[in-house]
Protein backbone atom coordinates (compact mmCIF):
# COMPACT_ATOMS: atom_id res chain seq x y z
CA UNK A 1 0.00 0.00 0.00
CA UNK A 2 1.04 3.76 -0.25
CA UNK A 3 2.86 5.64 2.33
CA UNK A 4 -0.42 7.76 3.92
CA UNK A 5 1.54 10.49 4.89
CA UNK A 6 2.68 10.72 0.83
CA UNK A 7 -1.40 10.39 0.34
CA UNK A 8 -2.08 13.38 2.83
CA UNK A 9 0.85 15.88 0.79
CA UNK A 10 -0.38 14.77 -2.50
CA UNK A 11 -4.22 13.73 -2.27
CA UNK A 12 -4.79 15.37 -6.03
CA UNK A 13 -1.67 12.95 -7.38
CA UNK A 14 -3.12 10.02 -6.08
CA UNK A 15 -6.94 10.72 -6.70
CA UNK A 16 -6.28 11.40 -10.63
CA UNK A 17 -3.30 8.61 -10.77
CA UNK A 18 -5.75 6.32 -9.10
CA UNK A 19 -8.64 7.30 -11.60
CA UNK A 20 -6.26 6.93 -14.38
CA UNK A 21 -5.46 2.98 -13.37
CA UNK A 22 -9.08 2.34 -13.18
CA UNK A 23 -10.06 2.53 -9.80
CA UNK A 24 -12.65 4.31 -7.94
CA UNK A 25 -11.28 5.50 -4.62
CA UNK A 26 -12.15 8.12 -2.45
CA UNK A 27 -9.89 9.87 -1.53
CA UNK A 28 -11.11 12.94 0.37
CA UNK A 29 -12.47 10.25 2.50
CA UNK A 30 -9.87 8.17 3.62
CA UNK A 31 -8.28 11.70 4.57
CA UNK A 32 -11.29 12.54 6.81
CA UNK A 33 -11.28 9.12 8.61
CA UNK A 34 -7.26 9.52 8.85
CA UNK A 35 -7.58 13.03 10.60
CA UNK A 36 -10.31 11.23 12.92
CA UNK A 37 -8.08 8.44 13.35
CA UNK A 38 -5.11 10.86 14.52
CA UNK A 39 -7.24 12.47 16.63
CA UNK A 40 -8.18 9.50 18.59
CA UNK A 41 -4.96 8.04 18.68
CA UNK A 42 -3.77 11.51 20.71
CA UNK A 43 -6.78 11.23 23.02
CA UNK A 44 -6.16 7.68 23.93
CA UNK A 45 -2.76 8.92 24.22
CA UNK A 46 -3.84 11.67 26.40
CA UNK A 47 -6.06 8.96 28.38
CA UNK A 48 -3.30 6.84 29.25
CA UNK A 49 -1.19 8.86 30.67
CA UNK A 50 -3.91 10.20 32.76
CA UNK A 51 -4.46 6.62 33.84
CA UNK A 52 -0.82 6.20 34.79
CA UNK A 53 -0.45 9.42 36.60
CA UNK A 54 -3.59 8.26 38.58
CA UNK A 55 -1.72 4.87 39.33
CA UNK A 56 1.03 6.52 40.97
CA UNK A 57 -0.44 8.82 42.65
CA UNK A 58 -2.63 5.78 44.62
CA UNK A 59 0.87 4.50 45.34
CA UNK A 60 1.41 6.88 48.26
CA UNK A 61 -0.64 5.60 51.12
CA UNK A 62 -4.39 4.97 51.61
CA UNK A 63 -5.61 6.29 48.25
CA UNK A 64 -8.73 9.12 48.38
CA UNK A 65 -11.92 8.02 47.54
CA UNK A 66 -12.23 10.30 44.54
CA UNK A 67 -8.66 9.09 42.92
CA UNK A 68 -10.34 5.36 43.16
CA UNK A 69 -13.18 6.64 41.75
CA UNK A 70 -11.12 8.70 38.74
CA UNK A 71 -9.41 5.86 38.21
CA UNK A 72 -12.06 3.95 37.24
CA UNK A 73 -13.72 6.81 35.01
CA UNK A 74 -10.73 7.01 33.43
CA UNK A 75 -10.43 3.16 32.47
CA UNK A 76 -14.39 2.58 31.34
CA UNK A 77 -13.17 6.23 29.07
CA UNK A 78 -10.42 4.67 27.79
CA UNK A 79 -12.20 1.01 26.82
CA UNK A 80 -15.22 2.99 25.25
CA UNK A 81 -12.10 4.95 23.39
CA UNK A 82 -9.74 2.21 22.50
CA UNK A 83 -12.88 0.22 21.19
CA UNK A 84 -13.95 3.43 18.74
CA UNK A 85 -10.24 3.64 18.02
CA UNK A 86 -10.13 0.23 16.66
CA UNK A 87 -13.02 -0.10 14.34
CA UNK A 88 -11.99 3.17 13.08
CA UNK A 89 -8.52 1.84 12.24
CA UNK A 90 -10.10 -0.70 10.36
CA UNK A 91 -12.00 1.47 8.46
CA UNK A 92 -8.73 3.63 7.53
CA UNK A 93 -6.82 0.21 6.85
CA UNK A 94 -9.94 -0.84 4.54
CA UNK A 95 -10.03 2.29 2.51
CA UNK A 96 -6.05 2.54 2.32
CA UNK A 97 -6.02 -0.52 0.94
CA UNK A 98 -7.99 0.18 -2.22
CA UNK A 99 -5.54 2.78 -3.17
CA UNK A 100 -3.43 1.40 -6.07
CA UNK A 101 -0.03 2.40 -6.68
CA UNK A 102 1.60 5.09 -8.47
CA UNK A 103 2.20 4.74 -12.16
CA UNK A 104 5.70 5.88 -13.06
CA UNK A 105 5.82 8.66 -15.59
CA UNK A 106 6.72 6.72 -18.44
CA UNK A 107 3.27 4.86 -18.32
CA UNK A 108 1.07 5.54 -20.95
CA UNK A 109 -2.28 6.77 -19.79
CA UNK A 110 -4.66 4.21 -21.17
CA UNK A 111 -8.28 2.92 -20.56
CA UNK A 112 -8.08 -0.68 -21.91
CA UNK A 113 -4.90 -3.31 -22.43
CA UNK A 114 -5.34 -2.01 -26.20
CA UNK A 115 -3.78 0.96 -25.50
CA UNK A 116 -0.96 -0.70 -24.51
CA UNK A 117 2.37 0.94 -26.89
CA UNK A 118 4.37 -1.31 -28.46
CA UNK A 119 7.90 -0.44 -28.05
CA UNK A 120 10.32 -2.73 -29.75
CA UNK A 121 10.02 -5.61 -32.14
CA UNK A 122 12.67 -8.16 -32.15
CA UNK A 123 13.41 -10.96 -34.95
CA UNK A 124 10.90 -10.66 -38.27
CA UNK A 125 7.60 -12.84 -38.15
CA UNK A 126 8.50 -16.65 -38.75
CA UNK A 127 6.96 -17.65 -42.02
CA UNK A 128 6.68 -21.19 -44.25
CA UNK A 129 6.01 -22.35 -47.32
CA UNK A 130 3.22 -24.29 -45.61
CA UNK A 131 0.51 -23.91 -44.10
CA UNK A 132 1.53 -23.03 -40.28
CA UNK A 133 -0.45 -25.51 -37.87
CA UNK A 134 -1.07 -24.63 -34.44
CA UNK A 135 0.64 -25.67 -31.04
CA UNK A 136 -2.44 -27.99 -30.40
CA UNK A 137 -2.71 -29.43 -33.65
CA UNK A 138 1.05 -30.44 -33.73
CA UNK A 139 1.06 -31.92 -30.05
CA UNK A 140 -2.28 -33.58 -30.91
CA UNK A 141 -1.18 -35.15 -33.67
CA UNK A 142 2.02 -36.38 -31.95
CA UNK A 143 0.66 -37.26 -28.98
CA UNK A 144 1.47 -35.24 -26.74
CA UNK A 145 -1.16 -33.49 -25.82
CA UNK A 146 -3.88 -34.83 -23.94
CA UNK A 147 -7.22 -33.22 -22.93
CA UNK A 148 -9.94 -35.28 -22.99
CA UNK A 149 -8.62 -37.41 -20.49
CA UNK A 150 -7.55 -34.97 -18.47
CA UNK A 151 -11.23 -33.36 -18.68
CA UNK A 152 -12.47 -36.77 -17.54
CA UNK A 153 -10.05 -36.41 -14.44
CA UNK A 154 -10.16 -33.10 -13.59
CA UNK A 155 -12.53 -31.28 -15.51
CA UNK A 156 -12.01 -28.43 -18.60
CA UNK A 157 -8.85 -26.44 -19.03
CA UNK A 158 -6.52 -29.62 -17.79
CA UNK A 159 -4.46 -31.66 -19.58
CA UNK A 160 -2.17 -34.51 -19.92
CA UNK A 161 1.33 -33.67 -21.22
CA UNK A 162 3.32 -36.61 -22.88
CA UNK A 163 6.71 -37.77 -24.13
CA UNK A 164 8.94 -35.54 -26.44
CA UNK A 165 6.88 -32.59 -25.03
CA UNK A 166 7.30 -33.57 -21.11
CA UNK A 167 10.97 -33.44 -22.39
CA UNK A 168 10.84 -30.15 -23.88
CA UNK A 169 9.46 -28.74 -20.97
CA UNK A 170 11.85 -30.03 -18.72
CA UNK A 171 14.80 -28.88 -21.15
CA UNK A 172 13.46 -25.48 -20.41
CA UNK A 173 13.53 -25.19 -17.35
CA UNK A 174 16.92 -26.47 -16.62
CA UNK A 175 18.39 -24.31 -19.44
CA UNK A 176 16.77 -21.05 -17.42
CA UNK A 177 18.08 -22.48 -14.55
CA UNK A 178 21.49 -22.87 -15.57
CA UNK A 179 21.68 -19.27 -17.36
CA UNK A 180 20.49 -17.23 -14.07
CA UNK A 181 22.40 -19.20 -12.04
CA UNK A 182 25.46 -18.39 -13.73
CA UNK A 183 27.79 -15.60 -13.48
CA UNK A 184 29.27 -15.26 -16.93
CA UNK A 185 25.57 -14.86 -17.96
CA UNK A 186 24.73 -12.21 -15.26
CA UNK A 187 28.30 -9.94 -16.41
CA UNK A 188 27.11 -10.50 -20.07
CA UNK A 189 23.63 -8.85 -19.28
CA UNK A 190 24.33 -6.46 -17.29
CA UNK A 191 27.41 -5.13 -19.72
CA UNK A 192 25.04 -5.59 -22.88
CA UNK A 193 22.52 -3.18 -20.82
CA UNK A 194 25.39 -0.70 -19.37
CA UNK A 195 23.47 -1.41 -15.90
CA UNK A 196 25.42 -0.32 -12.70
CA UNK A 197 23.72 -2.80 -10.25
CA UNK A 198 24.76 -5.85 -8.05
CA UNK A 199 26.20 -9.03 -10.93
CA UNK A 200 24.69 -11.63 -7.93
CA UNK A 201 23.29 -14.61 -10.31
CA UNK A 202 19.54 -16.07 -8.94
CA UNK A 203 19.17 -18.46 -6.52
CA UNK A 204 17.08 -21.42 -7.72
CA UNK A 205 13.58 -21.84 -5.58
CA UNK A 206 11.26 -24.27 -5.13
CA UNK A 207 8.75 -22.41 -2.95
CA UNK A 208 5.51 -23.74 -1.34
CA UNK A 209 2.34 -24.02 -3.45
CA UNK A 210 0.09 -22.34 -0.77
CA UNK A 211 0.31 -19.17 0.86
CA UNK A 212 -1.68 -18.32 3.61
CA UNK A 213 -4.63 -15.53 3.41
CA UNK A 214 -3.00 -12.36 5.13
CA UNK A 215 0.75 -12.79 3.24
CA UNK A 216 -1.49 -13.12 -0.41
CA UNK A 217 -3.42 -10.31 0.66
CA UNK A 218 -0.27 -8.28 1.51
CA UNK A 219 1.77 -8.99 -1.55
CA UNK A 220 -1.67 -7.37 -3.10
CA UNK A 221 -2.68 -10.42 -5.80
CA UNK A 222 -5.10 -12.23 -3.65
CA UNK A 223 -7.82 -10.20 -5.46
CA UNK A 224 -10.02 -10.76 -7.48
CA UNK A 225 -10.77 -13.93 -5.56
CA UNK A 226 -12.77 -15.50 -7.85
CA UNK A 227 -9.63 -16.32 -9.87
CA UNK A 228 -7.89 -17.95 -7.07
CA UNK A 229 -8.52 -21.47 -5.65
CA UNK A 230 -9.04 -21.40 -2.05
CA UNK A 231 -8.08 -24.39 0.48
CA UNK A 232 -11.55 -25.42 2.21
CA UNK A 233 -11.44 -24.99 5.66
CA UNK A 234 -8.17 -23.81 5.61
CA UNK A 235 -6.41 -20.26 5.69
CA UNK A 236 -4.85 -21.34 2.52
CA UNK A 237 -4.94 -20.35 -0.97
CA UNK A 238 -2.93 -22.23 -4.26
CA UNK A 239 -0.46 -19.45 -5.38
CA UNK A 240 -1.25 -18.30 -8.78
CA UNK A 241 2.06 -17.76 -9.89
CA UNK A 242 5.79 -18.25 -7.84
CA UNK A 243 6.39 -14.61 -7.36
CA UNK A 244 3.45 -14.74 -4.83
CA UNK A 245 5.27 -17.19 -2.43
CA UNK A 246 8.80 -15.97 -3.50
CA UNK A 247 8.05 -12.23 -2.06
CA UNK A 248 6.34 -12.86 0.49
CA UNK A 249 8.91 -15.49 2.20
CA UNK A 250 10.65 -12.11 3.59
CA UNK A 251 7.90 -11.02 5.73
CA UNK A 252 8.80 -9.20 9.03
CA UNK A 253 12.42 -9.26 7.94
CA UNK A 254 15.17 -6.55 8.35
CA UNK A 255 18.00 -7.11 6.02
CA UNK A 256 21.33 -5.49 6.48
CA UNK A 257 22.45 -3.50 3.24
CA UNK A 258 25.37 -5.65 1.87
CA UNK A 259 22.89 -8.57 1.49
CA UNK A 260 20.82 -6.94 -1.11
CA UNK A 261 19.79 -7.50 -3.96
CA UNK A 262 18.10 -10.98 -3.38
CA UNK A 263 17.58 -12.36 -6.35
CA UNK A 264 15.63 -15.52 -6.74
CA UNK A 265 14.58 -17.72 -9.68
CA UNK A 266 11.61 -19.87 -8.60
CA UNK A 267 9.92 -23.08 -10.17
CA UNK A 268 6.63 -23.73 -9.22
CA UNK A 269 2.91 -25.06 -10.14
CA UNK A 270 0.52 -22.32 -10.38
CA UNK A 271 -3.25 -22.33 -10.31
CA UNK A 272 -5.87 -20.11 -11.38
CA UNK A 273 -9.67 -20.59 -12.27
CA UNK A 274 -9.20 -18.13 -15.47
CA UNK A 275 -12.92 -16.79 -14.60
CA UNK A 276 -14.49 -15.15 -17.02
CA UNK A 277 -12.74 -16.22 -19.82
CA UNK A 278 -14.67 -19.50 -20.67
CA UNK A 279 -14.17 -20.00 -24.59
CA UNK A 280 -11.21 -17.77 -24.53
CA UNK A 281 -7.86 -18.99 -25.90
CA UNK A 282 -9.44 -23.06 -25.02
CA UNK A 283 -7.04 -24.64 -27.98
CA UNK A 284 -4.47 -26.55 -26.51
CA UNK A 285 -2.98 -25.73 -23.56
CA UNK A 286 -2.64 -21.42 -23.87
CA UNK A 287 -4.96 -20.80 -20.64
CA UNK A 288 -5.06 -23.65 -18.35
CA UNK A 289 -6.15 -23.64 -14.74
CA UNK A 290 -3.45 -25.41 -13.51
CA UNK A 291 0.14 -24.29 -15.68
CA UNK A 292 3.97 -24.28 -14.79
CA UNK A 293 6.20 -20.89 -14.68
CA UNK A 294 10.09 -19.78 -13.84
CA UNK A 295 9.58 -16.41 -11.82
CA UNK A 296 12.40 -14.22 -11.06
CA UNK A 297 11.86 -12.26 -7.73
CA UNK A 298 13.66 -9.58 -6.32
CA UNK A 299 14.72 -7.60 -3.48
CA UNK A 300 16.84 -4.24 -3.52
CA UNK A 301 17.55 -1.07 -1.55
CA UNK A 302 14.74 1.36 -3.46
CA UNK A 303 17.75 3.38 -5.64
CA UNK A 304 18.17 -0.02 -7.36
CA UNK A 305 14.84 -0.87 -7.88
CA UNK A 306 14.55 0.24 -11.56
CA UNK A 307 17.02 -0.76 -12.43
CA UNK A 308 16.26 -3.89 -11.52
CA UNK A 309 13.02 -3.64 -12.73
CA UNK A 310 15.13 -2.80 -16.66
CA UNK A 311 17.30 -5.76 -15.60
CA UNK A 312 14.92 -8.66 -15.44
CA UNK A 313 13.42 -7.41 -19.04
CA UNK A 314 17.00 -7.23 -20.43
CA UNK A 315 17.37 -11.02 -19.44
CA UNK A 316 13.76 -11.94 -21.13
CA UNK A 317 14.88 -10.56 -24.43
CA UNK A 318 18.05 -12.78 -24.31
CA UNK A 319 16.36 -15.69 -23.27
CA UNK A 320 13.83 -14.73 -26.63
CA UNK A 321 16.73 -14.26 -28.28
CA UNK A 322 18.87 -17.32 -27.41
CA UNK A 323 15.70 -18.95 -28.26
CA UNK A 324 15.25 -17.78 -31.80
CA UNK A 325 11.96 -16.56 -31.24
CA UNK A 326 10.44 -13.69 -32.88
CA UNK A 327 8.74 -11.03 -30.09
CA UNK A 328 7.16 -7.76 -29.29
CA UNK A 329 7.93 -5.55 -26.06
CA UNK A 330 5.17 -3.79 -24.54
CA UNK A 331 4.54 -0.98 -22.40
CA UNK A 332 1.50 -1.51 -20.40
CA UNK A 333 -0.88 1.31 -19.71
CA UNK A 334 -2.04 2.44 -16.61
CA UNK A 335 -5.59 0.54 -16.71
CA UNK A 336 -3.15 -3.02 -17.59
CA UNK A 337 -0.14 -2.46 -14.98
CA UNK A 338 -2.15 -3.88 -11.72
CA UNK A 339 -3.01 -2.60 -9.10
CA UNK A 340 0.03 -2.64 -6.84
CA UNK A 341 2.61 -1.94 -9.82
CA UNK A 342 4.42 0.89 -10.80
CA UNK A 343 5.27 0.26 -13.99
CA UNK A 344 4.86 -3.19 -16.11
CA UNK A 345 6.41 -4.40 -19.29
CA UNK A 346 4.89 -7.46 -21.61
CA UNK A 347 6.83 -9.71 -24.30
CA UNK A 348 4.62 -11.18 -26.70
CA UNK A 349 5.70 -14.04 -28.75
CA UNK A 350 5.27 -14.67 -32.66
CA UNK A 351 2.72 -17.72 -32.73
CA UNK A 352 2.98 -18.27 -36.67
CA UNK A 353 0.33 -20.94 -36.16
CA UNK A 354 -2.42 -17.96 -34.93
CA UNK A 355 -0.77 -15.56 -37.10
CA UNK A 356 -0.18 -13.05 -34.13
CA UNK A 357 1.53 -12.10 -30.60
CA UNK A 358 1.11 -13.63 -27.90
CA UNK A 359 2.26 -12.42 -24.04
CA UNK A 360 4.66 -14.75 -22.89
CA UNK A 361 6.19 -12.97 -20.57
CA UNK A 362 5.43 -9.66 -17.51
CA UNK A 363 8.09 -7.83 -16.10
CA UNK A 364 6.30 -5.37 -12.87
CA UNK A 365 7.91 -3.36 -10.98
CA UNK A 366 6.24 -2.58 -7.31
CA UNK A 367 8.42 -0.13 -5.61
CA UNK A 368 8.35 -0.62 -2.16
CA UNK A 369 4.12 -0.70 -2.45
CA UNK A 370 4.79 -4.46 -1.35
CA UNK A 371 6.57 -4.12 2.05
CA UNK A 372 5.25 -1.35 3.51
CA UNK A 373 2.55 -4.31 4.53
CA UNK A 374 4.88 -7.51 4.06
CA UNK A 375 7.29 -5.14 6.52
CA UNK A 376 10.39 -6.66 4.81
CA UNK A 377 12.96 -3.86 5.48
CA UNK A 378 16.68 -2.90 5.07
CA UNK A 379 18.81 -1.08 7.92
CA UNK A 380 20.99 0.74 6.06
CA UNK A 381 25.22 1.61 6.46
CA UNK A 382 24.12 5.06 8.83
CA UNK A 383 21.73 2.68 10.64
CA UNK A 384 18.70 3.89 9.56
CA UNK A 385 16.03 1.43 8.07
CA UNK A 386 13.84 1.86 5.22
CA UNK A 387 11.35 -0.47 3.00
CA UNK A 388 12.97 -2.66 -0.03
CA UNK A 389 11.53 -2.27 -3.20
CA UNK A 390 10.22 -4.85 -4.99
CA UNK A 391 10.21 -6.66 -8.88
CA UNK A 392 9.02 -9.52 -10.24
CA UNK A 393 9.41 -11.13 -14.28
CA UNK A 394 8.40 -14.08 -15.70
CA UNK A 395 11.53 -15.99 -16.79
CA UNK A 396 9.77 -18.38 -19.04
CA UNK A 397 6.04 -19.77 -18.59
CA UNK A 398 6.19 -23.18 -19.06
CA UNK A 399 2.96 -23.54 -21.35
CA UNK A 400 3.10 -20.69 -23.84
CA UNK A 401 7.36 -21.21 -24.22
CA UNK A 402 7.12 -24.52 -25.35
CA UNK A 403 3.87 -22.99 -27.42
CA UNK A 404 6.28 -21.09 -29.25
CA UNK A 405 8.81 -23.90 -29.74
CA UNK A 406 6.50 -25.28 -31.25
CA UNK A 407 4.79 -22.97 -33.70
CA UNK A 408 8.39 -21.35 -35.13
CA UNK A 409 10.28 -24.61 -35.22
CA UNK A 410 7.56 -26.78 -36.84
CA UNK A 411 8.52 -28.68 -40.04
CA UNK A 412 6.64 -29.49 -42.64
CA UNK A 413 6.62 -32.95 -41.75
CA UNK A 414 4.73 -32.23 -38.80
CA UNK A 415 7.96 -32.66 -36.12
CA UNK A 416 9.66 -29.72 -34.38
CA UNK A 417 13.07 -28.53 -34.81
CA UNK A 418 14.74 -27.94 -30.97
CA UNK A 419 16.95 -24.46 -31.02
CA UNK A 420 20.02 -25.66 -30.76
CA UNK A 421 20.54 -24.08 -27.01
CA UNK A 422 18.41 -26.48 -25.96
CA UNK A 423 19.76 -29.46 -27.62
CA UNK A 424 22.73 -30.32 -24.81
CA UNK A 425 19.44 -30.76 -22.23
CA UNK A 426 17.46 -32.75 -24.74
CA UNK A 427 20.16 -35.36 -25.27
CA UNK A 428 21.54 -34.06 -28.52
CA UNK A 429 18.13 -34.13 -30.35
CA UNK A 430 17.67 -32.19 -33.20
CA UNK A 431 14.00 -32.54 -33.58
CA UNK A 432 11.14 -33.91 -32.26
Amino acid sequence: MLDIQFIRDNPEVVQEKAKQKGYDVDVAKLLGVDKNRRELLAHAEDLRQKRNENAAKMKNGKPEQSLIDEGKQIKVELAEHETLLKETEAEWLVLLKQIPNIPLDDVPVGETEDENVVSKKVGEPTTFDFEAKTHAQIAEAKGWLDKERAAKVSGSRFAYLKGDLVRLQFAIIQFIMDKLSSQEFIDEIIHENSLTISNKPFLPILPPYMIRTELYDAMDRLEPRDDRYKIEDENLWLQGSAEHVLGSMHADEVFAEQDLPLRYIGYATSFRREAGTYGKDMEGMFRMHQFDKLEMESLSVAEAGFDEHLFMIAIQEKIMQLLGIPYQVLTKCTADIGKPNARGIDIEAWLPGQHTYRETHTADFMTDYQARRLKTRVRREDGSIELIHTNDATALPLSRGPIAVIENYQTTEGDVVIPEVLRPYMGGKERI
